[in-house]
């Protein structure tokens, strides 16, 4: 399961300077799918106030990310930097080998001086094959996918009515949204929210 293939759009940050994400509305990881990018860039070219890699080192509050095709670029975290790790997390929650997707101001340096970063956010539609407890056994595209379920954090939201913990309308054969966070370099995701019909 490859994380940017489920990464849809991301909401980027003002260009007026750098705040910190909650000034610019939810760091929910709902945030990260629901607007289509302000920046004025040109169509088809890559967003300059977005960058979505793999985390290759830290250095004191830089991430050093590799975009692909030999792009690396540097985020900067700041004070006002909101970090999602499933939840709200704190800097030392990052890790390398993290898939990172940041949105935030460019620096003259090039660097981009983040105000919200997701760690290994994904969102996809996948079929649900089996349930056992703590664990919904998930379908996408002919993948197989374990999705966890994390007491005190996983919720569902039925027929888009606000999100409760209990999973228990979930069936065998339900179409679904999943929200969560993926354990870097597996097919287990770790759920936040899972949307269904029921």
């Amino acid at each position: 399961m490859d994380r940017r293939q489920m990464l849809t759009t991301a909401v980027l940050g003002s260009a007026a300077g750098i705040v910190g994400a909650t000034a610019l509305g939810s760091v929910g990881p709902e945030a990260a799918f629901a607007a289509e990018s302000e920046a004025a860039a040109e169509p088809g070219a890559p967003d300059p106030n977005y960058v979505d890699g793999i985390v290759t080192s830290i250095d004191g509050t830089q991430l050093l990310v590799d975009r692909g095709e030999g792009v690396i670029d540097r985020v900067l975290i700041t004070q006002g930097t909101s970090i999602w790790k499933l939840r709200t997390a704190s800097f030392d929650a990052i890790e390398v080998g993290d898939d990172v997707a940041a949105r935030g101001v460019r620096m003259p340096d090039g660097a981009l001086a983040a105000d919200a970063v997701w760690m290994n956010i994904v969102n996809f539609f996948a079929h649900v094959t089996s349930i056992n407890r703590g664990a919904i056994h998930l379908e996408h595209n002919g993948a197989k996918i374990v999705g966890h379920v994390i007491k005190g954090t996983t919720v569902a939201s039925y027929n888009s009515t606000p999100a409760v913990s209990d999973l228990s309308p979930l069936k065998v054969g339900d179409h679904v949204q999943v929200l969560g966070a993926q354990r870097p370099g597996s097919s287990h995701v770790e759920i936040a929210t899972i949307f269904a019909t029921v």
